[in-house]
């Protein structure tokens, strides 16, 4: 039973940190420093840099920088963007050194499997964000980011310490976002088309106030019956 035991728990620690990179990678660096530091858990040895205090700190100044970046409106989706080259790499990367000491092949399998995690939460999170940033108060943002910082910090904590939850958890998470992607990805369409709309609407309204005013067609001159002019 124990095998089985320390085989869940690794396969638990690996999706979970590949999954909460994509979501907000610092808060799990943070975490998983934190939590390893203070004797409630012990990291294997692949991710003891994440407890180094020179990784911790840089780790914290981001998270402070993404806490206050992340609740506002459009500034929360540039973030994102840019976030898209940093947390699904960095994603993989943790899953591989949660693996553990394992053959080279299954930490490559591993930073497969948790880069393809973070990928898909991160494209989750930044999706959404676009959606609601259409709302024009801020509260659902600021509740958006509040809930996401829980849901990584308290889904470490499942993987660490109840893996079979997590792991049942994390099924269920994959098939809300299996449904959920088409219709966000179906409502950023509907946006963009509402935006290409509204742009072309004042081009066209531009074009039509700089444009000179039309002169009448000129006038013939009218030829007597026979055809020729008179002298």
């Amino acid at each position: 039973m124990e095998p089985l035991s320390a085989l869940v728990s690794t396969i638990a620690l690996t999706l979970g940190v590949g999954w909460a990179s994509g979501i907000n990678l610092y808060a799990t660096i943070l975490t998983l420093g934190f939590l390893h530091n203070t004797g409630h858990i012990s990291l294997p040895t692949g991710l003891m840099i994440c407890t180094d205090p020179l990784v911790m700190a840089a780790a914290g100044a981001m998270y402070c920088i993404e806490f206050f970046a992340d609740k506002i409106p459009g500034i929360d989706s540039g973030w994102d963007t840019l976030h898209t080259f940093v947390r699904i790499p960095a994603g993989a990367a943790l899953a591989a050194g949660a693996a553990g000491e394992v053959a080279p092949a299954v930490q490559v399998a591993a930073g497969l499997v948790g880069g393809s995690l973070a990928a898909s939460s991160h494209t989750l999170k930044a999706g959404g964000r676009v959606l609601i940033n259409t709302s024009p108060e801020p509260f659902s943002n600021w509740t958006t980011s509040v809930l996401e910082d829980v849901a990584v910090i308290g889904g470490l904590w499942a993987a660490l310490q109840h893996p079979w939850f997590f792991l049942a958890a994390l099924t269920a998470f994959l098939l809300l976002m299996a449904w959920l992607l088409p219709r966000i990805w179906r409502g950023i369409r509907g946006l963009l088309h509402i935006l290409a709309r509204l742009f072309g609407r004042r081009d066209q309204r531009r074009e039509a106030d700089g444009a000179p005013p039309s002169l009448p067609p000129p006038r013939r001159k009218r030829l007597p019956p026979d055809g020729t002019a008179s002298s």
